[in-house]
C-alpha cells in the first residue's frame, strides 16, 4: 500500500485479513494510521515527503529486507524501470533485489525489469489525496522467492 496521506479505508483490514505482514511505501500521514495497521499485522514501512518528523524519525527511507527468499527494496520515491532515480539506480545495483516496491506517483504499475531481474510495483495510492480516481492497493505472496498472486485490489473512487 502507499500514499494513504492519513486516511486508512475500512476495507484495508478486509483484504489484509490473511496476510503475514502489511508494506507501505511512504506519505503515510499519521502516526495514528500506522499504529491501526500495527495493531492488525506486522509493518513494515518507508517515510513519504509529505511525512512529519515524528514519522520520519520512526520509519526509514529505505527498506531493504528478505522475505520468504526474495530480497525486497522499499522506498517511497524512485521511478520505475527505465526511469529509476540516480539514488534508487545505484541502491538497485548494490542490493539487487527481486522486489522493488515505490509508491509517490499514485500511478498503479506492476512491471518486470528485465535488465535488473526484477519485479517492480507501484501500488498506487489508497488514501484520498492526489490525482488518482481509483484508491489501489497490491496484494502477493511470496514462495521460495517466487512471486504468485499478485492481485491489484480497487477501494472504490477516491472521495467515498
Amino acid at each position: 500500500m502507499s500514499d494513504t496521506h492519513g486516511f486508512l479505508d475500512d476495507k484495508v483490514f478486509q483484504h489484509f485479513a490473511e496476510v503475514d505482514e502489511i508494506w507501505h511505501a511512504g506519505d503515510i500521514g499519521n502516526l495514528a494510521l500506522m499504529e491501526a495497521l500495527e495493531a492488525f499485522r506486522p509493518v513494515r514501512a518507508v517515510y513519504g515527503n509529505i511525512d512529519e518528523p515524528a514519522i520520519r524519525h520512526r520509519y526509514p527511507e529505505n527498506q531493504l529486507f528478505e522475505a520468504a527468499g526474495a530480497r525486497v527494496f522499499m522506498t517511497h520515491i524512485g521511478g520505475y524501470p527505465g526511469r529509476y532515480t540516480m539514488r534508487v539506480k545505484a541502491l538497485l545495483d548494490d542490493f539487487k533485489p527481486h522486489l522493488y516496491i515505490c509508491g509517490h506517483s499514485h500511478i498503479l504499475k506492476i512491471m518486470p525489469d528485465k535488465q535488473r531481474n526484477l519485479l517492480h510495483i507501484n501500488p498506487g495510492a489508497c488514501g484520498q489525496q492526489g490525482l488518482h480516481k481509483i484508491k489501489t492497493l497490491v496484494r502477493l505472496s511470496i514462495t521460495a522467492g517466487q512471486f504468485h498472486d499478485v492481485q491489484v485490489i480497487e477501494l472504490g473512487l477516491r472521495g467515498r
